[in-house]
């Protein structure tokens, strides 16, 4: 699953998904945060971007935590990856560290990863797709204090 990418589009804007990045916060569905017209994970597809205009659709892209959900507008040629030399880390409240920018993650096995624009670290201790972020802070009701 690790380099599945889903592309949406409703003519004027294509939503990118990659599965294997997801962190699944629900960000994107849940009424009161999200856009479920445009986003259901109980159908197939999933993502249905005519089910909203385009701004909105942008506007709730750009609230995904993990970098998951991107786009890029159809008139435009698809962006390539970002690349960057400096990172950024942000403590998300009782939540995961999301750095953003390019980092390698060096597994305990000594495997190398390269992940790119946004990526959710957990701090809780419960994910089960270690060291990244699974949402289960929020199951086990992870706090800061």
């Amino acid at each position: 699953m690790e380099n599945i990418v889903k592309k949406y589009t409703n003519g004027e804007v294509t939503i990118v998904w990659k599965p294997a990045t997801c962190i699944h916060s629900t960000i994107c569905w849940k009424r009161a945060t999200g856009l479920p017209e445009v986003f259901n994970p109980m159908e197939r597809p999933w993502v249905k971007p005519e089910g909203a205009t385009t701004e909105r659709i942008i506007e709730q892209v750009n609230k995904c935590p993990s970098g998951a959900l991107s786009f890029f507008m159809n008139n435009e040629s698809e962006p390539a990856e970002e690349t960057s030399a400096e990172a950024k880390v942000e403590v998300m409240p009782n939540g995961p560290l999301k750095v953003y920018g390019d980092v390698i993650v060096k597994h305990t096995d000594g495997k190398e990863e390269t992940k790119q624009k946004v990526t959710a670290f957990c701090r809780c201790g419960n994910s089960g797709n270690k060291p990244y972020c699974d949402g289960s802070h929020v199951k086990v009701g992870f706090r800061d204090e």
